[in-house]
Order: structure tokens, then sequence, then C-alpha cells
């Protein structure tokens, strides 16, 4: 019994993959909106921001990373269907590779507000928040399900990789009807 327990606590544990910094914001989460405001009050504050890849350069003894700022969901992962509210840089004294670091990968910082970077972006010139990296989680990329088909999503189906056989029929029969790219 006790092994059969130990297991799956096990299995529960290993369900959550997530670094503890991203999947758990900090007592005080401080908001884009916050800093942005007064950044010099939040300095030295711990943050869990996340968004969008804009740009990635490479220094001598560092990277900055530069992030279109979207809120984060509960578990941490930026939330695009809200509006963005600005730019910020994260700075790492790792090489992070632009070739894994790609414009718009959905990505979560953990880290520092280590004060704020002045950058020109066109012909404005912004002052922009910078994080010192604890963390950082690139999330991958969403793949959403075929609903009809394959994948076992919709009515009926067998499994992956096998053919609609729903309760209406054979694929793409539905309700007696052919079902087209186009209804």
């Amino acid at each position: 019994m006790k092994l059969y327990l130990l297991s799956i606590c096990l299995l529960l544990a290993a369900c959550s993959n997530l670094p503890p910094l991203i999947e758990n914001p900090p007592h005080y989460d401080i908001s884009y909106s916050e800093a942005i405001r007064n950044i010099a009050n939040f300095k030295e504050a711990p943050v869990r921001w996340g968004g969008t890849v804009i740009d990635v350069e490479i220094e001598q003894n560092f990277s900055l990373v530069q992030v279109l700022y979207y809120p984060l969901n509960s578990y941490g992962r930026p939330q695009l269907d809200k509006t963005n509210e600005g730019r910020f840089f994260i700075k790492s004294p790792q090489f992070l590779d632009p070739a894994v670091y790609t414009k718009n990968t959905e990505i979560t910082v953990a880290g520092t507000l280590k004060g704020d970077v002045e950058r020109k972006i066109g012909n404005k010139t912004l002052r922009l928040p910078m994080i010192s990296a604890t963390v950082i989680y690139l999330w991958p990329a969403y793949v959403p399900g075929n609903y009809y088909g394959y994948g076992g999503y919709g009515y009926g189906g067998i499994g992956y990789g096998y053919p609609y056989y729903g309760y209406y029929g054979y694929y793409p029969y539905y309700r007696g009807s052919f079902i087209w790219p186009y209804w």
C-alpha cells in the first residue's frame, strides 16, 4: 500500500514540469503598469512577467531579450488574447541563442527588476524596464487539435492516427452531408 501511495505521489508531482518560480508568482506581484510609472520605487523587487520575444541582442558578457509584455494566466503563460502593455528587457548572463529565442515565441521570466534601459524604437526614444533573469521559460507552441478527424476530438473517433468512425458515419460525412473545407 505504501509503495502504491508513493508511486501516485511521484506521478502527480511529475505532472507539473514548470519551474516553481514560473508557476508561482511572487508574494507581491508588481504589474507592468505599476513598474513603468515609477521604476525607482520597485528596484530590486521580484517580478514574474511574460510575453512574446521581439528581438535578442548578444553582448560580450550577457544577452538581452526584448519582450512585448502580455498579462499572465494562473500558470504563468502569456495571455495573447489580452492587450499588450508595452515592452521590457530580460538580461541574462548566459548566452541566449537567437535561433532558439525567435520572434513571437512565448516567454515567461522570473527575476528582479533592475531598473530601466533607454532604447530607440523607430524615431521614438523609450525607457523600458529591465529584469535580471533568475529563470526563463520558453513555452511550447500551442497546436490546436483537429475537431472532426484524426486525434480523438469531436464525436466518436477511435483514437490517434485512425480515421473518424463517429456516431453519424464515416469521415467526411456528418449528419448525411459531406464536410468540405468550406460549409
